[in-house]
């Protein structure tokens, strides 16, 4: 099965090997670096999956964290092989491209070429590889942090398009998206309205071509279920383990973002299930959006013809 792995998958089932074995025999990460003569950083850098291993490096390793088991050895090291040939030449690598954008970031455009399925939970906007080009530049400018400098807030824009064009691509194709957004986001008119209305347009599109699936939590929803859930990205991801599977969380706020691989997953795609089951039928929504499109098209006439 190995063979069939890409480079992303690989990398993170080691790594994720390896933080679990370590775990297991109640190391901590100083500890690792003084056995193994390596510096502190790197071996935060393997586990964070910001480098990939070297097999050479990873026999002793394993010895040292007391993994045995040569069917497992011989599989994290197959992984290891994989994991190295990683695409330097990816978009999201290129210079000029990959200063600009955070490390929990990078991890997530890698993620989600490997995903089979995508849920977002959104109160605030838009999700970003849904966010077309206008509407993304006013929500950068709405909610990112006002220190960003202006060239780095151009390439995350450009680099939402660059998501949207992979995620969107996938359709059909091995992917699956799962959308639940809450009301606001269907009212607060980001850009204004024509640059809103282009953006409602475009999700109802995709909506209506049964590319993606979506759902709104309207403002009656019991306000405790909903407050409780912090807006995510969650990434289902084959793990190269026959037909396993493992989940991925993202979470991004305007001063920081993060990947979340624990236990705590679960427990958001258990959420995102029963507020998905008690919010407005995928009818509704659709009635609901087609409303605000009608609004919007009447608003912009008005104005244009007063």
């Amino acid at each position: 099965m190995t063979e069939d792995v890409s480079p992303t998958i690989a990398r993170r089932n080691v790594r994720l090997a390896l933080r679990d074995a370590r775990e297991r025999a109640k190391l901590t990460q100083p500890q690792v670096a003084e056995a193994m003569e390596w510096s502190l950083s790197k071996v935060i850098r393997i586990e964070n999956g910001d480098v990939s291993i070297a097999p050479n490096d990873l026999k002793p390793l394993l010895t040292y964290l007391n993994v045995k088991d040569r069917t497992e050895v011989a599989e994290l090291l197959a992984f290891a092989k994989i994991a190295r040939t990683r695409q330097r030449t990816a978009w999201y690598q290129k210079p000029g491209m990959k200063e600009h954008l955070t490390g929990p970031n990078l991890r997530l455009i890698e993620y989600e070429a490997e995903a089979v399925e995508i849920r977002y939970y959104q109160v605030f906007y838009m999700p970003g590889p849904l966010q077309v080009p206008a509407y993304g530049h006013a929500n950068l400018d709405t909610y990112s942090d006002d220190d960003i400098p202006s060239e780095t807030r151009r390439i995350r824009v450009e680099a939402r398009q660059h998501r949207r064009e992979t995620v969107l691509n996938r359709l059909g194709n091995g992917l699956a998206i799962f959308a639940l957004l809450d009301e606001s986001v269907f009212r607060r008119p980001l850009g204004g309205p024509e640059v809103f209305l282009e953006q409602l347009r475009d999700l109802n599109d995709l909506v209506a071509a049964g590319k993606i699936k979506l759902r709104m939590i309207p403002f009656d929803f019991d306000s405790a279920a909903v407050t409780n859930n912090a807006t995510f990205d969650l990434l289902t991801l084959r793990s190269g383990k026959a037909e396993e599977r493992s989940e991925v969380l993202y979470r991004e706020t305007g001063l920081q973002d993060e990947i979340v691989e624990d236990h705590t997953v679960r427990r958001h795609h258990e959420r995102f299930d029963k507020i998905w089951n008690a919010a407005a039928t995928e009818e509704d929504t659709i009635d609901f959006m087609g409303s605000r499109i009608k609004d919007l098209e009447a608003q912009i006439r008005t104005r244009k013809n007063p």
